[in-house]
């Protein structure tokens, strides 16, 4: 099993690593000028590597002059080596400020738009919803008035445990939820409260990217763990337990993204008591779990956690109202103290506003029709993509639910050359690297079905098709 470091590199010889992130902390003045270094022996056993590796790592930084050595006294740092706060540009700084290469996609203009993971706004209650919102201000005169409080609106969370309680089956009461703005919000600060630096973290392979880069940022340690159609190699999984002690399992068990999967009930079960036995938080992130065609997926492994391990994230942002980005944080209260000092320090509240707003869309009858209907436009417009896709020799799995089809490529064709193209010829889609945390997904993308109409639809995937046609006859030249 091969562990991603701090950089993601996990090509580089590990005693580079060890020198990047000795590097990294006394250019940002963790230590300080003629500071006394942890010793080797320390150091090896705080970071879990060889001594050797630290000593070659402490060769290396002595070489650099970033260290000096006294002798029989150890390793000291080296004065004059502080990065100055206005060094924006330098590599140490951009390492850290990472860089989320969806959003990067995502910015690039195309007609036929197949990387956006969202609901073509015209399948949403537009007209309703501007109407809706007059009301609100009727009902809340003062809500624009006044801050929520840092946990979320009280009303919204007394309505979302009795939600929670109705549809999955576990006992949540209010205080043991938090609303935040979307679920990368959450992911984000869940990242903050219980990972440090070379903490090791697993993740899918392939995943939801922005999570990748935020685990980066939080200078963890990945390990990737293959999801396939059936769920998790759970031998394999426990053995990485076993081995790792990883701090978390960040995993999105239904109508996963990118692939669709959905992990089987009885996975779901074994992997919560796995995560009990060896103390390794679960983070389950549930954006998609209304979003099936014919039946209901299995409940969240939330329902099964009796220990606190399990921290549940329900996002609503995908398919009721994007635009009011609400999601929900749901974990036992020994965690939810910290969790509520993380979230008053990035934003001290989601806006009231659209709390008020969401919720009481969230309780209308509208919602339930809304959803009905949106079940039934995503359905067809996955039919209308997988009938073009039959045309040609390329594999997925065909969902139950979601947004998306995870698709594999011939090997002949080169991805590179085929995004390039296919972005100069308006056609955008996600190649499979960017979700993949040891970035190795080359012959696979993502295609989202769910942003553009069913016309743009169809001719979006012939011109992609055709485009990688057209690929393949170049290189057989």
């Amino acid at each position: 099993m091969t562990k991603v470091f701090l950089s993601g590199a996990g090509s580089k010889p590990l005693f580079e690593q060890v020198y990047e992130y000795i590097s990294t902390r006394i250019q940002r003045g963790e230590w300080k000028d003629d500071e006394k270094l942890p010793s080797v022996r320390e150091l090896a056993a705080e970071l879990e590597v060889h001594r050797l590796t630290v000593f070659k790592a402490y060769q290396l930084l002595k070489d650099a002059r970033l260290v000096y050595v006294k002798d029989k006294s150890g390793y000291y740092v080296h004065p004059g080596n502080r990065l100055p706060f206005r060094d924006i540009d330098s590599p140490i700084v951009s390492s850290y400020i990472q860089k989320s290469h969806l959003s990067e996609i995502h910015r690039v203009p195309a007609t036929y738009q197949f990387s956006y993971a969202l609901i073509d706004p015209n399948l949403l209650p537009n007209r309703y919803f501007s109407e809706y919102v007059k009301e609100i201000f009727d009902l809340y005169p003062k809500v624009l008035s006044s801050y929520s409080t840092v946990q979320g609106d009280e009303e919204l969370r007394e309505t979302l445990s009795r939600y929670f309680t109705e549809q999955h089956r576990f006992h949540l009461p209010p205080e043991d939820i938090l609303i935040t703005s979307g679920s990368q919000q959450a992911i984000a600060l869940v990242a903050r409260m219980l990972v440090q630096p070379l903490d090791t973290v697993l993740l899918e392979r392939p995943t939801y990217s922005a999570a990748i880069d935020i685990f980066r940022q939080q200078g963890a340690q990945i390990i990737p763990i293959d999801i396939h159609p059936d769920g998790y190699d759970l031998d394999q999984l426990e053995q990485v337990m076993k081995q790792f002690k990883p701090r978390l399992f960040y995993l999105n068990p239904t109508f996963h993204n990118p692939t669709g999967y959905t992990v089987p009930a009885a996975q779901r079960k074994r992997l919560v008591e796995m995560a009990e036995e060896h103390r390794c938080f679960l983070v389950e992130d549930d954006p998609f779990h209304d979003m099936y065609f014919q039946q209901e997926p299995p409940t969240p492994m939330f329902t099964y956690g009796t220990e606190g391990y399990v921290i549940y994230i329900r996002s609503f942002s995908k398919y009721i109202a994007p635009g009011l980005r609400i999601a929900a944080v749901c974990c036992r209260p020994a965690l939810m103290n910290h969790l509520f000092a993380v979230k008053s320090l990035a934003d001290n509240g989601t806006p009231l506003l659209n709390q008020k707003v969401f919720h009481h869309y969230f309780t209308s009858q509208r919602l339930q029709q809304h959803i009905e209907k949106l079940r039934i436009a995503l359905a067809i417009r996955k039919n209308i993509l997988e009938e073009e896709l039959a045309k040609t020799d390329w594999k997925w799995h065909s969902p139950a639910g979601g947004l998306n089809l995870w698709i594999e490529l011939p090997e002949t064709l080169p991805l590179d050359a085929l995004l390039a193209n296919s972005i100069g010829q308006s056609v955008s889609f996600v190649p499979g690297s960017i979700c993949d945390p040891a970035k190795r997904a080359d012959s696979w993308i993502r295609l989202s079905y769910s942003y553009i109409n069913e016309q743009l639809l169809r001719d979006g995937a012939r011109r992609l098709i055709q485009i990688a046609d057209e690929l393949e006859q170049q290189t057989k030249r």
